[in-house]
């Protein structure tokens, strides 16, 4: 079952530290926002293989927008 990964605020990609492919354990950070220069780890509630990674560093997001998808 694949879990989509999505953004809770509006916010900027500040760093990606995981790529497509990884395994990840559940609480691993995936991303890293900043919003309103405060820096906000994005982590896994569930262990799994990232299948995509769908922001890039510098990007701004909105709430609810896709960050990545853990299967």
């Amino acid at each position: 079952m694949a879990e989509d990964v999505r953004a809770e605020m509006v916010s900027t990609v500040f760093q990606v530290v995981v790529s497509a492919g990884d395994e990840v354990k559940q609480g691993d950070t995936l991303v890293i926002l900043e919003s309103m220069k405060m820096e906000i780890p994005v982590i896994a509630e569930e262990p799994g293989r990232v299948t995509s990674i769908d922001v890039k560093v510098g990007d701004v997001i909105q709430q609810g927008d896709l960050i990545a998808v853990i299967s």
